[in-house]
């Protein structure tokens, strides 16, 4: 009995400096997750995060720019159904805001914007599409412009370029960056490619085993038999992915747990959007595509920015949907030392790039 009660009255203990940690810790969490964006002190300077309602169902924005005077850059955030702040107020480095009014959209019911009651049927190309042209003349009217530029960041360039091929008056240019062109076999065989590459240059046997697992490749076909996830994660195992060199943890999940711009709440539901996303009209609605067939042309001009590292939308299709895309004005742009998120691995050269077409393009 004696020794019961002592085992007990350990673990009791136990229990007690284990709730006093987790609390201690959860504290931490909330100190650091404030939820506030970049500031600027000049006068013509805007800062906001805020949420509203667009065709509805709930929008969020976060708006940054040093002079509200500067063209306006709609940047259609990733997945679909990721938010991309994240990763601004990661790389202090990227100064975009100093060229653009940016704002970063999440879209219906992601990001900040997510609503656990919202009805995901609701959550189609259609819809997305009229929302992004609410967006942008919501943009034009409060900032008097007639135009602005878009910029659709992977798994959101798909909106964003039919966005722009459904209203090529509301834009001075597209630009796509980590663009995706197709979910062919064409993308897996690069994909499978650029990492049976780097796994047998590591003599990382381990690796090797997991890609041959997940793609079966012969003369004749190319076969992805494992689940996309699996296939991503073992890519930012390659150095391929979201951040060049950075596996999952290190690139996306860090980065949105210390974050300062999303309160504890808003990680949360970061996270529970990016399920829910998955589960949408949406996905069966932007699969089978190969936009070299599907979008040929464009009535204004666009521009691709691709990572040299990114195999998540491999460079090379980038490229070649550059090359094919008949449109008034293009360009594709392969920069060094990128992954998937060009933008903020190498802002130097990125944001040039951008100040460029924005001279070019802002008459």
């Amino acid at each position: 009995m004696k020794l019961n009660e002592k085992v007990r009255r350990k673990l009791m203990v136990a229990v007690i400096i284990m709730i006093a940690f987790i609390t201690l810790l959860f504290a931490i969490w909330v100190i650091i997750s404030p939820g506030t964006i970049r500031k600027y002190k000049g006068e013509n300077s805007l800062s906001e995060k805020f949420v509203m309602d667009i065709n509805g169902a709930p929008n969020g924005f976060f708006i940054n720019s040093v002079d509200t005077d500067n063209p306006i850059l709609l940047l259609v955030s990733s997945g679909p159904g990721t938010d991309d702040y994240v990763f601004t107020d990661k790389y202090k480095d990227m100064k975009l805001e100093e060229d653009f009014t940016v704002v970063y959209w999440d879209y219906r019911s992601m990001g900040i914007a997510y609503d656990k009651d919202y009805d995901t049927a609701k959550i189609t190309l259609e819809n997305l599409l009229n929302d992004a042209h609410e967006v942008t003349e919501y943009l034009k009217n409060r900032f008097s412009k007639d135009k602005i530029y878009i910029m659709g960041f992977s798994g959101g360039s798909h909106i964003a370029l039919k966005a722009v091929q459904k209203y090529p008056n509301d834009y001075y240019a597209y630009i796509g960056m980590a663009q995706v062109v197709t979910d062919s076999d064409e993308q897996t065989k690069l994909m499978y490619d650029y990492m049976k590459e780097v796994f047998t240059s590591r003599d990382d046997k381990a690796s090797l085993k997991k890609l041959e697992k997940y793609v079966e490749v012969t003369d004749e076909n190319v076969k992805m038999t494992a689940d996309w996830a699996d296939l991503v994660y073992l890519l930012h195992k390659a150095g391929g992915g979201t951040i060049k060199d950075k596996t999952e943890l290190e690139g996306i999940v860090l980065p949105i747990i210390f974050c300062k711009c999303y309160t504890v709440s808003e990680k949360i539901n970061y996270i529970k959007a990016m399920k829910m996303y998955r589960t949408t009209p949406l996905n069966a609605e932007l699969a089978d595509f190969d936009y070299r067939k599907d979008i040929p042309s464009l009535d204004i001009p666009a521009y691709f920015i691709s990572g040299e590292y990114d195999y998540n939308c491999p460079w090379e299709l980038v490229e070649d949907y550059a090359k094919k895309l008949d449109t008034p004005d293009k360009r594709f742009y392969l920069i060094p030392d990128a992954a998937h998120s060009p933008l903020w691995e190498n802002p130097e050269k990125t944001c040039e790039i951008l100040r460029q077409i924005k001279e070019k393009n802002s008459k």
